[in-house]
């Protein structure tokens, strides 16, 4: 018989040796087993998610020509949307009413529009829903006046241009409140904002509500005045983007994901704002530093602005003080909405989810 090379405690060592062989066999057996099941689990992540992509909706979202909606364009540039398996169709619009009117009217899912449109906007076959802060206006709307006007109290009597019923009607009864200055004292001339300002330059108004660039363009060109801006106040030219209830409860999915995207852009607007002005500039036909000039008097709606208004209730506070401004001055003859809703779902959902 061969004798046993571990000698006298070869018993003891054979059965060390033989314990730390199965120890390290069923270590590796197990980290195999670890890996094999974290590839499975991913591979199933991903085929869920790719499942969950393909059964988005595409979403039909109306918007026009505002810095706190065009931002929005980076999503496209940048294949945001795609990243959250969103297919969106952005139709423009002259008006915000139009656009939340078609939303109401089923042509269209949602639209960025005014907290102040959404709530005159025409009966339809549904409730509108007030589902995302896009921006509050900070300095980007405000009243320029001919040479010689030089504060609201001179504009008593005078002619003012500015759409009734419309976000350029709010601000201009948003600085009449501020100065003290009652509203039946302001002769409104009920024009758009572009022919506004032809009507300034042409010397056939004494004011006009504008918002940028055609704001300051306007009083350079006329070296007028600009009397007061919404940086004169805690505004509540509150944009966003509104839908209706049916919609909330067809698409959540695709809702939450367009807010996820929102988020990504205003997450890039933080981290790398000269290539989201520059590709949305380009998308304008306009630089990158107009439209970043553009953006500057907006307070942005990120997750904070979110926070602000729907946790904090800042809208429903906002929508008070409307209500009293509508009141105020009834030559718009529109009756403000008592059934807009407020929704929390798709910003507390994507809240949640988002990740920078």
């Amino acid at each position: 018989m061969v004798q046993d090379r571990f000698g006298e405690f070869g018993n003891i060592k054979k059965l060390w040796w033989v314990s730390r062989f199965c120890q390290q066999l069923g270590r590796q057996a197990v980290l195999a087993g670890l890996f094999a099941l974290t590839v499975t689990i991913s591979l199933t992540l991903h085929g869920c998610n790719s499942i969950q992509s393909a059964k988005l909706q595409p979403l039909k979202v109306g918007i026009t020509t505002w810095p706190g909606f065009d931002i929005v364009l980076y999503a496209q540039s940048a294949d945001l949307f795609q990243k959250h398996g969103l297919d969106v169709e952005l139709v423009r619009f002259e008006n915000q009413q139009d656009a939340a009117r078609a939303v109401l009217r089923g042509s269209l899912d949602a639209a960025f529009a005014s907290l102040w449109d959404t709530m005159q906007v025409d009966p339809g076959n549904d409730k509108p829903v007030f589902m995302l802060v896009t921006n509050v206006s900070h300095g980007a709307d405000g009243i320029v006046a001919q040479a010689g006007v030089e504060s609201i109290a001179d504009l008593r009597k005078k002619q003012i241009g500015a759409k009734l019923s419309t976000v350029n009607h709010l601000i201009l009864l948003e600085a009449l409140k501020l100065h003290q200055v009652p509203p039946e004292e302001i002769n409104i001339v009920d024009v758009s904002n572009e022919t506004a300002a032809q009507l300034m330059e042409a010397g056939k108004l004494d004011a006009a509500v504008l918002w940028e660039p055609m704001l300051g363009d306007t009083a350079q060109t006329i070296n007028g005045n600009v009397l007061y801006t919404t940086k004169d106040l805690d505004s509540l030219v509150i944009d966003g983007l509104m839908t209706r209830s049916e919609l909330l409860k067809a698409k959540p999915t695709e809702l939450t994901a367009f807010v996820l995207t929102w988020f990504d852009v205003m997450h890039a607007v933080d981290t790398r704002p000269d290539e989201v002005f520059a590709a949305v500039g380009t998308a304008l036909g306009q630089s990158g530093e107009a439209f970043a000039n553009d953006y500057a008097g907006l307070k942005k709606g990120d997750i904070a602005m979110q926070q602000q208004m729907f946790q904090q209730e800042g809208l429903k506070t906002a929508t008070q003080s409307l209500i009293q401004l509508l009141q105020a001055d009834p030559r718009h003859g529109r009756i403000p909405r008592d059934d807009i809703e407020f929704s929390t779902e798709p910003v507390m959902a994507a809240w949640e989810e988002w990740m920078p």
